[in-house]
């Protein structure tokens, strides 16, 4: 295959991961920023998300203040992001015009009608309703890949748009709980409303902070199937990290890279196996214990290196240098 198809094939699944799990970063965000809480904080939680994206200085640059209109303006609508939902989903379905014959022909008439269906909805931004714009992105991506598995041969093609989506899933996963794990640490050094202080030491708004962040990674029912009892961190930390059922666990994602890499085998590829056997053999001899007495932060900012690296190799190996592109 083609340095060229392959690139693209990468990128049309990658792109359209990161516009779901953008929408699902602001759906999340939005739901809890519904919730009574200190103005500082508010204000703190928008502004994570810009710093955990690495746009804050691209949202300044335009915008004067961080707000949640301001944040889901930029991160939904604004072409010049580059990690804004309808930049995503336009640089998703131009890498899908490009290699129409190596998809079949209802992925390319998904993407397509994505694209189409997303203008009629920008002639109406104004008076759309945030949450069920995010929704709908959701929906469109949970398409393409329901699609993409019905229809499309397992051979490479298939396999590289696989890679790509589980390379920014296990980013965004580790992001997600990263930033939301930081925001509930603020709010307690900040301390909770009164208001909230008197309903059970807080209890019920950590309940709904931890749902949220459940709930934007589809997960909330699983937790209650698993664990059945109070949401707690240390519980959604090992769901969302270590439980090998769990879809979109790092440790599924990281799992479910190996044999594809394996699949599409050449001879810069030993290195990439070799990096996803250490970060594999890391999370399998590891727990949610040994997670929380290293630093939860500390063990994310570890696996987000770790996984870009990854990602890095697998471009050098087989897609066009980013210089070139």
């Amino acid at each position: 295959m083609l340095s060229r198809t392959a690139d693209c094939l990468y990128w049309m699944a990658r792109y359209t991961e990161r516009a779901e799990n953008t929408a699902r970063m602001l759906d999340v965000n939005h739901q809890t920023s519904l919730l009574p809480q200190p103005p500082e904080f508010l204000e703190q939680s928008w502004k994570k998300l810009l710093t955990i994206s690495k746009l804050e200085n691209s949202f300044l640059s335009k915008y004067d203040v961080i707000n949640r209109e301001n944040v889901l303006d930029f991160m939904i609508y604004e072409t010049s992001n580059p990690s804004s939902i309808v930049s995503c989903l336009f640089a998703a379905r131009e890498n899908a015009r490009v290699i129409r014959g190596k998809i079949t022909s209802e992925v390319w008439e998904t993407q397509n009608t994505t694209w189409l269906e997303l203008q009629r909805i920008l002639q109406t931004r104004h008076q759309a309703d945030p949450s069920r714009l995010l929704e709908w992105v959701k929906h469109r991506c949970h398409l393409f890949r329901g699609v993409m598995h019905g229809t499309m041969l397992k051979n490479e093609s298939f396999y590289f748009i696989n890679v790509g989506t589980l390379l920014e899933r296990a980013d965004n996963t580790a992001r997600i709980l990263q930033t939301k794990y930081e925001d509930q640490e603020a709010l307690s050094a900040i301390g909770k409303p009164q208001a909230i202080e008197k309903e059970s030491s807080g209890e019920f708004f950590d309940f709904y902070h931890w749902a949220a962040l459940l709930r934007s990674v589809s997960a909330f029912e699983i937790y209650r199937q698993i664990y059945s009892d109070q949401v707690t961190p240390k519980q959604v930390a090992e769901l969302l990290i270590f439980n090998k059922q769990m879809p979109r666990s790092l440790v599924s994602c990281v799992n479910e890279l190996i044999p594809l890499v394996s699949e599409v085998k050449n001879q810069q590829s030993k290195e990439i196996e070799r990096l996803l056997g250490k970060l594999k053999a890391s999370l399998d001899y590891s727990d949610v214990d040994e997670v929380f007495s290293q630093g939860l932060e500390e063990f994310i900012e570890n696996f987000l290196e770790r996984i870009n690296h990854i990602a890095d190799e697998f471009s050098s190996a087989y897609l066009i240098p980013l210089a070139v592109a």
